[in-house]
């Protein structure tokens, strides 16, 4: 339909109401009066710092914009702040969903982003609260992490034995079960959208019968899967279908940190929040362990909160020479 320049009209970002005059954005539907008043409908995602969806501009009437011709879609950058705002929504949004997963509401969500960012964290802390209660009452424990390869019938096995109500298992960087059909098609009937989710292994297994696993069950349990994979970026066709049919069947929250400048500010959130504080070290310190980072970031093996850890260890360890003992233990040599 074209792009459209806003002369007058706001939308709220970071709970706030941004001023957008002077803004282009394409335009998807025209003015309209809704509950909250008068708004023209654009492609937020077609702008930086705005969301991925079709939003809803506030304005008074089709008066206060303009067809904008030939004109280029705004270009516009976050602020340091916005962004650092934005990924602590995004691990909000982490903790929350995991608290419904414990709670069964949700039945699968798929977590999506770099490494040593702290998903997991995020993840096992929620459920750690709901493990304590059930260590309290001399219960089983509710959830399990499942890390590395799997085989189908480990898979099998390990949904069995998590198949009650409220259990949760969790892969972490178990990515393997990604490229296995019979894998997946497990995972398929695991996670079905039926009322009842019935798994079927039907061939004859050793292992099943040794450890006393029907070949047939119903699974009332949840999953979480952390993976460094970004689905959208897959090419392998074959690969690609397979992480459709379960994405499908899941929630998929993609934690948006994929830029080095991205990563330093979740760094510098997590660390100002209070990651360092065990180690004693004094803000000083962590301030030049985290100005260590920043300027080194393109010669890091890896540019993680793991990194940052890895320093700090150092930095009490080696309090006069742990610049120089980084420099041999984290970085790439030329």
């Amino acid at each position: 339909m074209g792009n459209i320049k806003i002369l007058k009209g706001t939308y709220k970002i970071r709970g706030k109401d941004v001023e957008l005059a002077g803004m282009v954005f394409p335009l998807v539907e025209e003015f309209k009066v809704g509950a909250r008043g008068g708004y023209v409908t654009v492609d937020g995602s077609a702008v930086a710092g705005f969301p991925d969806r079709n939003i809803k501009i506030a304005v008074d009437g089709a008066q206060d914009y303009e067809p904008a011709g030939k004109s280029k879609v705004t270009k516009r950058e976050e602020t340091d702040e916005e962004t650092i705002e934005r990924m602590r929504e995004r691990f909000e949004m982490l903790e929350e969903m995991t608290r419904a997963c414990r709670k069964g509401d949700v039945k699968a969500m798929i977590v999506s982003g770099p490494p040593g960012v702290g998903k997991s964290f995020g993840v096992e802390k929620q459920l750690g609260k709901h493990d304590l209660i059930a260590t309290l009452g001399e219960r089983a424990p509710k959830y399990e992490v499942v890390k590395g390869a799997m085989s189908a019938i480990g898979l099998y096995c390990k949904l069995y034995k998590m198949a009650d109500k409220d259990n949760v298992i969790v892969f972490d960087d178990c990515d393997s079960i990604f490229a296995d059909e019979l894998s997946l098609n497990i995972l398929k009937a695991a996670l079905d959208s039926k009322k009842t989710r019935r798994i079927h292994w039907n061939t004859d297994s050793f292992k099943l019968r040794n450890e006393g696993v029907p070949d047939s069950f119903e699974f009332k349990g949840s999953a979480i899967f952390i993976t460094n994979i970004k689905f959208d970026n897959v090419k392998s066709k074959k690969m690609r279908d397979h992480l459709e049919a379960l994405e499908s069947r899941c929630h998929y929250i993609d934690l948006t940190i994929d830029t080095d400048r991205e990563k330093m500010l979740r760094i510098q959130q997590i660390t100002k929040d209070g990651m360092l504080d065990e180690y004693a070290l004094g803000d000083e310190v962590v301030q030049e362990i985290v100005e260590y980072i920043d300027m080194n970031k393109k010669k890091l093996r890896e540019l993680s909160l793991r990194t940052v850890l890895k320093v700090a260890d150092l930095a009490k360890a080696f309090p006069t020479k742990w610049e120089a003992m980084a420099e041999n233990t984290v970085m790439r040599r030329a």
